[in-house]
């Protein structure tokens, strides 16, 4: 059985946690938050944009 789900679905749900449960303030998720649209819009968005697709792959990859 094979379930997808969004990445975006999957860093909302740990930051929600992270709030909740982990002590994280809301203003450093904000800041957190900025920098990633900030970074998106970088000369760095090819190489994070390849890191993390091969992260998944390799996440994708293990079955239990």
């Amino acid at each position: 059985m094979s379930i997808t789900v969004s990445l975006v679905v999957v860093l909302a749900v740990m930051v929600w946690l992270l709030i909740r449960k982990g002590g994280l303030k809301a203003g450093h998720a904000i800041a957190a938050i900025l920098l990633g649209f900030y970074l998106h819009g970088s000369s760095l968005a090819p190489s994070i944009s390849r890191v993390v697709q091969s992260a998944v792959e390799t996440i994708s990859g293990i079955r239990i």
